[in-house]
């Protein structure tokens, strides 16, 4: 009887509820305000028009650099790139995550099986709040599992197995599951179709799930960079320490391929979710790396058709000192106060509080290149990507970079040069930075 009481009051609450405006067009009601505050370590890019491209002559005429009027919309971008230290967090978070799932193959208490309700969960969870005991001689054997056996230690140093550091991470291919061919069909109650996945095999699609694509890199950046790219250059002591060093942990991390700085961006989505979640509230939009447009446009600061993100046309300020980290007159590397990178943040912001958006490390953008992407991109927020196949030829593979490094000459520092690399090419003059896209239109300008 109690029950029926019960469900008697709630209808009527409801129906009260629905009908206390009148029968009017009010839109769903209750709905919680929104404000997004500053992400931590980002600086808010205002929407805007700019002249998108060079602004002055190609240097090596390759006819890449028409100029185009685009707009874009706001978003948060990281002020300095992202540094060997912010990296070596997501590097720690993927070997503990290996070591804890290691754990609980043996020990039930490192996986988390059921949900709060008792429902089993597949694949099982990792449980964060298990203490590892180094001490406890089942544990200690899987700890040591982590590290290079003793035939593959360099003088019997105990030195951690990057190459066990792999990381799996899935993103949604919405350029895919837009196509018209791929539509559900609501009378035959299916997809239609097909998708491509990573390693270029064709698929049909049964369900939303087809459209998530999956993918899997080692995370531990190629500190052989430093001797790689340069022939005849004593850089052994950068090999061994400018990412592990703790005199580095400020420098912009390198030797990261552009694969690997897209993982850390779903990576840095995924653990600021988790935590959110965790607390009750919402998700956050996507981490990612800016389109070129994107990146241009933060360059500039503001400013149109500078060719520098200071604004000026030359390399030096008033009192003679260079503007960026870079590669000056005719080799004189350490003129600008540094042989190699520099700590972020060394030299001043441009109008968006940006920092070292010329110089220090050259930066992974979200885009494919293509010499006529100006051509065939729309104006509004303009992107071209392409998702690259396993057996597609080394030029479908190629993704454009902004900003020029400190081995560069001053024309690839400015705003409007395009360059390119391979995205399974780690550098030692290539590093990154992510953004987020704002939401709440025009009501932050």
């Amino acid at each position: 009887m109690k029950k029926v009481v019960l469900l008697v009051i709630l209808f009527a609450f409801a129906v009260s509820c629905s009908n206390q405006k009148g029968g009017q067009l009010v839109g769903v009601q209750g709905r919680q305000d929104w404000y997004e505050s500053q992400p931590y370590g980002m600086v808010f890019v205002p929407m805007g028009s700019f002249t998108m491209g060079q602004s002055d002559e190609s240097a090596s005429w390759a006819m890449t650099t028409k100029s185009k009027r685009v707009s874009v919309d706001a978003f948060w971008m990281d002020e300095t790139e992202i540094t060997n230290n912010e990296y070596r967090q997501f590097v720690k978070y993927v070997k503990d995550s290996i070591l804890r799932r290691k754990l609980g193959q043996q020990i039930d208490e490192f996986l988390i099986t059921e949900d709060q309700y008792g429902n089993p969960i597949d694949p099982p969870r990792i449980n964060w709040e298990a203490e590892i005991d180094p001490t406890d001689e089942a544990q200690r054997e899987i700890i040591n599992s982590m590290y290079y056996d003793q035939q593959d230690r360099l003088f019997g140093r105990k030195q951690l197995d990057t190459r066990q550091l792999m990381y799996t991470y899935f993103w949604v291919d919405y350029q895919q599951a837009a196509e018209r061919a791929n539509k559900y069909n609501y009378d035959a109650k299916q997809y239609e179709g097909s998708v491509t996945n990573t390693q270029g095999e064709s698929m049909e699609i049964n369900s939303r799930k087809a459209f998530i694509m999956r993918g899997k890199v080692n995370v531990y950046p190629d500190t052989l960079c430093w001797i790689r790219d340069f022939t005849y250059s004593f850089n052994e002591p950068y090999t061994d320490n400018y990412f592990s060093h703790p005199a580095y942990d400020n420098y912009p991390v390198v030797g990261v391929d552009w694969e690997q700085a897209r993982a850390f961006s779903i990576w840095r989505t995924k653990y600021l979710n988790d935590y959110l979640r965790t607390e009750g509230e919402g998700e956050v939009q996507d981490y990612r790396l800016p389109t070129e447009a994107e990146w241009e446009y933060a360059a500039r600061g503001g400013l149109n058709l500078n060719p520098y993100p200071w604004g000026g046309p030359y390399t030096r300020n008033e009192e003679g000192c260079f503007m960026a980290n870079f590669k000056p007159m005719r080799g004189n590397y350490v003129d600008d106060g540094a042989l190699i990178t520099m700590p972020v943040g060394s030299y001043s912001p441009n109008d968006y509080g940006l920092y070292d958006m010329a110089g220090n490390v050259a930066e992974w953008t979200a885009n494919a290149f293509d010499q006529s992407a100006y051509f065939f991109t729309h104006d509004m927020n303009p992107s071209y990507k392409y998702q690259s196949e396993p057996d597609d030829p080394p030029a479908m593979k190629m993704k454009v970079i902004k900003g020029g490094s400190w081995k560069d000459i001053g024309y690839y520092l400015q705003n409007g040069t395009r360059l390119y690399e391979y995205k399974d090419s780690a550098k030692s003059y290539i590093g990154f930075r992510c953004v987020r896209s704002y939401l709440g239109g025009s009501d932050r300008q």
